[in-house]
């Protein structure tokens, strides 16, 4: 039984793939993906001072490491396509980043904006339709940055 896997078909010359963009990419990816997990668990980190409460840093806070994480992605996967000239479905995926960001952004500054979806004395509140608009921006945000990646790079030969 043969085990070999054929072998995966690299970037021609052509394509000019900027590997110093995807590593760019990788690391804004990564420390917006730290910043993102500092904002959302500061425990984690010793740095919760209300554990009771979502505040106004920590929604900031998630957000930058949002942003970070969507250019950083961006950035990478756009350096895959090399010279050549990305399918409309990656361009429809990089308007679905940005798209799913102002979602997500709006949502979580939903208060901050002067939107009040729940009436509390606490300002801002930080409560489940927020938190449900934040995970809907963060499903399209995905589902761009899916349609970015240059699938044809990866496929094998047969």
């Amino acid at each position: 039984m043969n085990t070999e896997f054929p072998p995966v078909e690299t970037p021609s010359p052509s394509t000019n793939v900027s590997f110093e963009r995807v590593r760019i990419g990788l690391i804004l990816s990564f420390l917006g993906f730290l910043v993102l997990i500092l904002g959302a668990k500061p425990e984690w980190f010793g740095l919760d001072r209300n554990p009771s409460v979502v505040g106004f840093a920590q929604i900031t806070v998630i957000l930058i490491g949002l942003a970070l994480l969507c250019v950083g992605g961006y950035i990478g996967l756009a350096a895959l396509w090399g010279n050549e000239e990305k399918s409309i479905v990656a361009d429809i995926g990089s308007r679905l980043v940005s798209t799913g960001y102002v979602i997500a952004l709006f949502s979580g500054m939903a208060d901050v904006f002067g939107m009040n979806i729940q009436q509390t004395d606490k300002k801002p509140f930080f409560g489940p339709w927020q938190e449900a608009g934040m995970q809907i921006g963060m499903l399209i945000i995905i589902a761009g940055i899916l349609m970015i990646i240059p699938y044809k790079h990866l496929t094998r030969d047969k």
